[in-house]
């Protein structure tokens, strides 16, 4: 009798411990996937787009690979030591010409080529989304080679009357998705970007500019160290950052540059607000993103 008790207790306890992941309150046992969104102009050590950031133009070009691919595997080991169970990284600088699989985290999955759509490939399976190597919008107050989307095309981007730039607008369209921004590795200008839209999210302050082209900058073992630190706090905290989310109708108002305008043929349908606005408009974020990178 004792013998058939201890049996059916073994069993019993084998059976709960196979259905743990299933039957456990909280985060254990679901997938946490996390994706992250890179450049390069916002990476700790760089502070001149011809001498650094231009793919295999710029003279110190290799150097600011290593230090980017380095930040990315310092950011990937802060998530997966914070609970992440995967991680995919898009190389979002200069047409995703800068992250090679030789030398990417091997257990991160590297998104690159083009195209990519506006969408950047995000869907609901995601649980978080993150930045390195960010900079801030053009304009910003001694910010390291600020600017929105591009230099030479964009002066500024509104949505719904809200001035943004890459950070701004990607916040807005992971919260379409219900993903939280929870973490951003750059500048001082970039993290304080960041802040104002989710209060709560984590910044690696990897540099501090004092105008658009000089900066303090961390050593690169500290700068590597601070990002692997706040990742895994981000990851620890995810629970606690909320998505930042866009309700009713949007409107996406883009004032181009001067050169900016030499290339844009306006189309039916889209507002003209002045010589270098237009205004793009749709039911939520995606469509009138979409509506203005069709363009």
């Amino acid at each position: 009798m004792q013998s058939k008790t201890r049996v059916c207790v073994t069993i019993f306890v084998a059976a709960l411990t196979a259905l743990w992941p299933w039957t456990a309150t909280g985060q254990e046992g679901r997938q946490k996937k996390v994706f992250m969104i890179t450049d390069m102009e916002g990476v700790d050590g760089i502070f001149d787009s011809e001498l650094q950031c231009v793919p295999y133009k710029s003279p110190r070009y290799a150097e600011s690979q290593k230090l980017l691919t380095d930040e990315v595997n310092a950011a990937v080991e802060g998530l997966l030591a914070g609970g992440a169970t995967d991680v995919v990284v898009w190389d979002g600088h200069d047409s995703s010409r800068n992250l090679s699989v030789l030398d990417i985290h091997p257990k991160a999955l590297l998104l690159v080529g083009e195209p990519v759509s506006p969408t950047l490939e995000l869907d609901r399976s995601y649980s978080a989304v993150i930045f390195v190597g960010q900079h801030a919008m053009a304009g910003a107050d001694k910010a390291i080679l600020s600017h929105s989307y591009s230099s030479e095309g964009i002066q500024n981007i509104w949505v719904n009357g809200k001035l943004v730039s890459e950070i701004g607008a990607r916040t807005m369209l992971s919260g379409f998705f219900d993903i939280p921004v929870i973490m951003l590795a750059g500048d001082t200008a970039a993290c304080a970007e960041l802040r104002a839209l989710v209060s709560g999210a984590e910044c690696a302050e990897v540099k501090s500019g004092v105008s658009r082209t000089a900066g303090f900058m961390l050593p690169h073992a500290a700068a590597l160290a601070l990002i692997r630190e706040k990742t895994e706090r981000a990851m620890k905290r995810l629970a606690e950052i909320k998505p930042y989310k866009l309700s009713g109708p949007v409107e996406v108002k883009v004032e181009l540059t001067p050169h900016g305008t030499e290339n844009f043929v306006p189309r039916e349908g889209v507002e003209q607000v002045n010589d270098r606005t237009w205004a793009f408009r749709g039911k939520d974020i995606v469509d009138a993103w979409l509506k203005y990178s069709s363009f």
